[in-house]
């Protein structure tokens, strides 16, 4: 597939609370790797971790958050929403379209944020 094929894509997923750090870490990588195995190219991936939820949802208080951006072509969305919304595990997620402007903002930010901490 062409490069030019390729949309750029931030995805968001807030995982269940009660996820062992082993799970967690390995729910990231089946999602990294579904991306891959359908053509697509992840860029970059930060685990926040657990963070406070602004409301409770299916009884929960805290999610285990997790944020990756990626190029894919425009039909890989509809697989990953189909294969989120069927895990479990999965207690929200989003996937947000990238222009070429929030690719250069997101690339700046994270230069940034890596120099200004001391070695």
């Amino acid at each position: 597939m062409a490069k030019k094929d390729l949309q750029s894509y931030e995805l968001m997923i807030i995982f269940t609370p009660v996820l062992s750090e082993d799970e967690y870490k390995g729910i990231q990588k089946k999602y990294a790797d579904s991306i891959k195995e359908n053509g697509g190219k992840v860029s970059h991936q930060n685990a926040w971790g657990l963070r406070s939820l602004s409301y409770p949802i299916q009884k929960k208080t805290t999610g285990l958050y997790w944020v990756a951006e990626y190029q894919a072509p425009a039909d890989l969305n509809g697989k990953m929403e189909i294969n989120m919304n069927r895990d479990e595990n999965v207690l929200r997620h989003m996937i947000t379209a990238l222009d070429k402007y929030a690719v250069e903002y997101n690339n700046r930010k994270r230069s940034k944020t890596t120099e200004a901490q001391p070695a």
